[in-house]
């Protein structure tokens, strides 16, 4: 009986640290990394989505993110999801909101302390506000600042 529940515990312990180990990994990134991280894959597409906990349009397209990215990862397809939450925010919400809605995409936390900087080196154009989605491939890039339904970002990855 003993070796049962000696075994019962062993097997339990090795299966929490497992899934663990699974469990999505929330990483700071600064604005320089970032641009590296999409000059990695030359034939690479990029989805790089930037979002927070506390935006509500961001969170309801959230899952079409997911979607996509499982849905063509035998493409050479990458979605990052790059939240723009203080860095503070990072243990307290942003790690237990990408574990409840157990985000599968590669998640971000941007490490920045000027916005206005960041923001002009991603876009341009862009005034700041979020959701804002950047596709990338090659030498082509293509800026939204609104919230996305699945077809409009199935039809902007497509067209790259």
């Amino acid at each position: 009986m003993k070796e049962i529940k000696a075994f019962t515990i062993i097997v339990f312990l090795l299966l929490a640290f497992s899934l663990k180990s699974y469990s999505q990994q929330v990483k700071l990134i600064n604005i320089d990394q970032l641009q590296e991280r999409m000059k990695v894959g030359k034939d690479t597409t990029y989805v790089v989505n930037f979002w927070a906990t506390w935006c509500a349009p961001c969170i309801k397209e959230l899952p079409d993110f997911e979607k996509l990215g499982a849905e063509y990862k035998a493409e050479k397809l990458t979605v990052l999801l790059v939240s723009v939450d203080f860095k503070s925010k990072l243990t307290s919400a942003v790690v237990p909101f990408v574990k409840r809605k157990n985000l599968k995409n590669q998640v971000f936390l941007l490490n920045e302390s000027n916005p206005q900087e960041y923001i002009d080196r991603i876009d341009p154009s862009w005034s700041g506000s979020i959701p804002a989605t950047l596709f990338i491939k090659g030498d082509k890039r293509k800026f939204i600042e609104s919230e996305l339904t699945y077809e409009q970002l199935l039809t902007e990855y497509k067209k790259l």
